[in-house]
């Protein structure tokens, strides 16, 4: 999905120019004709997809300075750039003082917008990402702070607000990659223990010889080579969190030291004479079967029993598929500021394509497969063609942009699409029935509708993809009697308005 852009604007020419510039970028734009539409559509429910404003200064139903201090106390973090025709100093100075990000003099080119907008949300991809880095660093990272929407995740994240209330030991259990370790984070983050250590052990990469030095910490000259005093794991957490991943590689004889760390409160540093307490809130995880381990044997069932008071368990991404869109959008979001790429989104097919893929790696897999398309794409949003393995895992061509076959329905201003020829969706025959070459007005008048059908009505979309003006479109829509079904009228004075807009954007680009 590409990032959705805001243009509040009273003068419907100026929205159409800004509306036809920035979709030449690859982004998605919705309008407003004033204030308090746009407040509306903000803190409506599709508020939530507006990545950036952009604002006229002068508007008569409510001006841009009003719209932006009604808007800064709610959505402090959300970009605005303003315009207006009165480019001073005291304009651009009054405008940034109540808040705005940039500030641009009608008429921008629309390089200069693109430019304008492209730096702002890289800036507010970076801030976040800042932010969230500043946040785990500090252990304070909460549910909040995570990326879900399916009901599957959801339910991890009460579980896990429930059980942040208490000391409980916690038991996560899920895949490799399916985020196991963030959701310990995001508990250490909403309990009170939020700020203090968190210390995670892998038990599966600690060596052999220095499990118990690790965990328990040793004394000085104990053992050949311990020439300091070392703190161990537990003592390290001391007031935090100890988080005990991929618990079930832990060797039978560590496992009940580790019992009677967790029974007694207090570890036995190695080479000490007297143990020492510790205040530590247990958390493991594990992408093993610790239930069936315990019954034969490969992991000892009180300490399994003592682990597994609060179990939650993480489904894996191909059992969450809502949540992969969103987490795509995010990392294509962080890769391409971090790579300094102009990448905005998925194209519809792309979405379908990894929705439909069973991601054995979870969501490890997925951010690594998006840094990769992002680094090698050059396109404005990310094609079929951009993930060549997860195709060829799917059987899916994907030579060139586009290739990816989508369900034909579309609905256009409430309106049912033209319908497309029957047979596979977006294919298009050049023969007909007797073997013989259609005629080329039926093959431009198929091609339209597909475009239509394939791009949800949206004609500014449908027009840049076809290499057309919006003003042609609309003559070969009323020329092909395709007119009514864009619920629109296609007149001349529309057309000639269309002709006008595309001289001003000739002329201002």
């Amino acid at each position: 999905m590409a990032q959705t852009i805001l243009v509040v604007d009273d003068d419907p020419v100026q929205r159409r120019l800004l509306e036809a510039a920035i979709s030449r970028s690859g982004m998605s734009v919705v309008t407003a004709p004033g204030g308090q539409p746009a407040l509306d559509l903000i803190n409506g429910p599709r508020g939530e997809q507006i990545a950036l404003v952009l604002l006229d200064l002068v508007m008569p139903d409510m001006g841009g300075l009003e719209v932006l201090a009604k808007l800064r106390p709610t959505n402090a973090e959300l970009p605005i750039i303003v315009l207006t025709a009165k480019g001073g100093i005291d304009s651009a100075v009054e405008a940034m003082r109540a808040g705005a990000n940039d500030f641009l003099v009608k008429p921008a080119s629309p390089e200069r917008i693109a430019v304008s907008i492209r730096n702002q949300l890289k800036i507010g991809t970076l801030s976040g990402e800042v932010k969230q880095l500043k946040k785990r660093s500090d252990n304070k990272l909460t549910f909040d702070d995570l990326i879900a929407s399916s009901p599957e995740m959801k339910q991890v994240f009460r579980l896990g607000t429930r059980a942040a209330q208490s000391d409980i030991p916690i038991l996560i259990e899920g895949e490799s990659g399916a985020g196991k370790e963030l959701i310990a984070r995001a508990i250490q983050g909403t309990s009170a223990r939020a700020g203090k250590p968190f210390v995670t052990v892998n038990c599966g990469a600690i060596p052999e010889n220095l499990i118990e030095s690790i965990l328990f910490g040793h004394e000085k000259g104990s053992f050949t080579g311990a020439s300091d005093k070392h703190l161990g794991k537990f003592q390290e957490a001391d007031g935090g969190t100890l988080f005990l991943d991929e618990i079930g590689e832990l060797r039978l004889d560590m496992q009940v030291k580790l019992l009677r760390a967790l029974q007694e409160g207090e570890v036995d540093p190695v080479g000490s004479k007297r143990p020492v307490k510790v205040d530590v809130r247990i958390i493991s995880a594990t992408n093993r079967d610790l239930g069936q381990m315990a019954k034969d044997g490969g992991f000892r069932e009180d300490l399994y029993y003592r682990l597994n008071v609060f179990p939650i368990m993480v489904p894996s991404l191909r059992d969450r598929p809502a949540d992969i869109a969103p987490l795509a959008q995010h990392f294509i979001a962080r890769f391409a500021a971090e790579e300094h790429k102009l990448v905005a989104g998925l194209t519809a097919e792309a979405t379908q394509l990894l929705a439909r893929f069973s991601w054995p790696g979870n969501v490890r897999q997925l951010e690594n497969t998006i840094f990769r398309a992002v680094v090698l794409c050059d396109a404005a949003h990310l094609d079929v063609c951009d993930f060549p393995q997860i195709a060829a895992a799917m059987g899916v061509e994907a030579s060139h942009r586009n290739a990816f076959v989508a369900p034909a329905a579309a609905v256009i201003n409430g309106h049912a699409a033209p319908a497309l020829p029957a047979g596979s969706p977006y294919a298009l025959s050049v023969t007909d029935g007797a073997g013989h070459i259609r005629k080329f007005e039926e093959l431009e008048s198929e091609i339209i509708r597909m475009a239509i059908s394939r791009y949800d009505g949206h004609m500014s979309e449908v027009a840049r993809r076809l290499s057309i003006g919006r003003s042609t479109l609309y003559r070969k829509l009323k020329e092909f009697g395709l007119e009514g079904s864009v619920g629109e009228a296609v007149s001349e004075s529309t057309i000639e308005a269309e002709t006008a807009i595309e001289e001003a954007l000739r002329k201002a680009g």
